[in-house]
């Protein structure tokens, strides 16, 4: 009853704000809008790297419990790493926490092969005590998925002007993909002006600025659809990046996140920490950008707004300008580490 009250509400907020409208619409096609200054609740699209770090799996867990609180609506899911497999544990977490209407893309021609730290896609195949599967799904033909961006468009019509903030925490392949993409059922725009259009702001996990020189992972293992994507992202819309070293004191540990679930075993995550070697270091690094997508800018410390370019060795040059469309999030304390991770075993607890 929760969710459908947030979604009556979460509709009541868009078709409030629609001036070529005159009511609500589900049709997939196209929805040309006339606004500015979109001002509701956030509108996200996640697009994650899922089957590799279990952060995508918090953060995840987060937008639909901030969603379940009437604080965000949760668009679509892309999943930007190879393989049916990867979508299908996206599904396994859409159903299981209650969002199994939550449309999923999948990348069919991105990164081949890259580097997975932990392998626990094989998880959303779990069995039961009497050989049943663990967890329900709510597609039964992966196959069948729309194009990350594919999905991408077919969202991105649908919604008011400058209102949809995507959280970018995995590699930039369907967005890529997207900004080179021309009009179709969707939209007349092309790819790039549709981003323009409809984008509020991207909150990307990743990037290296300050004394950090390490190239950054996600952008490093598809340097050419990075480079794509930063050369073709508007410059009228908002950029916010997280660098590893602002999550990188949000450590929420293996024998934590078991003991935070207490009351069942099934439970996705959970199963992940039980079946898999999660000791490896893993930080809360893709859950900032999501709290930053919702929560707005008030717990975080920024940099001043500039310019960014990417090099040949995945490296992110910032440039200070007070016209600049880019901000990173800069490392906070010890006590706001804490209460990032509070923040994170709260939801993680919620049955």
């Amino acid at each position: 009853m929760k969710k459908v009250l947030n979604w009556i509400l979460a509709a009541i907020l868009v078709c409030g704000t629609m001036t070529a409208l005159t009511s609500c619409s589900n049709d997939d096609k196209v929805v040309e809008l006339d606004q500015e200054g979109y001002a509701g609740m956030p509108l996200i699209i996640y697009d994650t790297d899922i089957g590799s770090s279990t952060d995508d799996l918090f953060a995840l867990e987060m937008l639909y419990r901030y969603e379940d609180e009437g604080r965000c609506r949760l668009l679509g899911v892309v999943v930007d790493r190879e393989g049916e497999r990867n979508a299908a544990f996206a599904d396994v977490m859409n159903t299981y926490f209650g969002h199994g209407d939550v449309p999923i893309g999948l990348i069919r021609d991105g990164i081949k092969e890259p580097k997975v730290w932990i392998d626990y896609a094989h998880v959303a195949d779990t069995k039961d005590g009497e050989g049943q599967p663990m967890f329900s799904r709510s597609t039964t033909d992966y196959s069948s998925l729309p194009d990350g961006w594919r999905l991408y468009r077919r969202l991105l019509a649908a919604q008011p002007d400058h209102s949809v903030s995507i959280v970018s925490v995995g590699f930039l392949t369907c967005l890529a993909q997207l900004l080179s993409s021309g009009a179709d059922a969707y939209s007349s725009l092309s790819g790039v002006e549709l981003v323009r259009r409809k984008v509020k702001c991207i909150y990307l996990q990743g990037g290296v600025f300050g004394e950090a020189v390490e190239p950054d992972f996600n952008f490093a293992q598809g340097i050419t659809f990075a480079k794509t994507f930063f050369q073709l992202w508007p410059q009228e819309v908002d950029m916010v990046f997280s660098p590893m070293e602002a999550g990188q004191d949000v450590e929420y540990t293996p024998e934590q996140v078991i003991a935070d679930v207490s009351w069942t075993d099934a439970h996705p995550i959970k199963q992940v920490y039980m079946q898999c070697d999660c000791n490896t270091g893993q930080r809360m690094w893709d859950v900032m950008p999501v709290v930053q997508a919702v929560e707005g800018d008030a717990l975080f410390s920024l940099s001043g707004r500039g310019t960014v370019i990417l090099d040949d060795l995945a490296e992110t040059i910032f440039t200070p300008s007070a016209t600049g469309n880019v901000r990173y999030q800069l490392p906070g304390s010890e006590t706001w580490a804490a209460q990032m991770l509070e923040k994170i075993r709260r939801y993680n607890k919620m049955m």
